[in-house]
């Protein structure tokens, strides 16, 4: 049996939304939508693998939540995403106390995003 987790993000900032998982982390938009004209947008965005949604509805989910993702290669994901610039955030790499290596960033809206890659055999 195969899953496919999409995590919801909620965001309140269309234009910051769009600095942070577009230009920061290197995603792009698959698609988009919006009741009407002025409502509040609703959005795929990804990179590869890794998908995500990001909503402006007040209803859908919990702003100031926590998302882990998996990478096989999390130097040069750690690289692409520093050499940005982005002046809100600059993480660094750290280990977990299981060994695993890690960074975390918290988008404009409160939400945490740690990037881990498993050292585990």
């Amino acid at each position: 049996m195969e899953f496919n987790v999409i995590p919801v993000i909620r965001i309140f900032d269309e234009q910051k939304a769009r600095e942070f998982y577009l230009q920061f982390l290197g995603m792009s938009v698959d698609w988009e939508h919006r009741f009407e004209d002025g409502f509040p947008i609703y959005m795929q965005v990804s990179r590869d693998a890794l998908v995500l949604h990001l909503s402006e509805h007040s209803g859908d989910c919990t702003p100031g939540s926590k998302v882990f993702i998996n990478t096989p290669d999390l130097d040069a994901f750690y690289g692409d995403v520093m050499a940005k610039g982005y002046a809100y955030s600059r993480p660094e790499i750290f280990e977990a106390a299981w060994g695993d290596r890690m960074f975390e960033v918290t988008d404009p809206f409160s939400n945490k995003i740690v990037f881990n890659e498993t050292q585990r055999t």
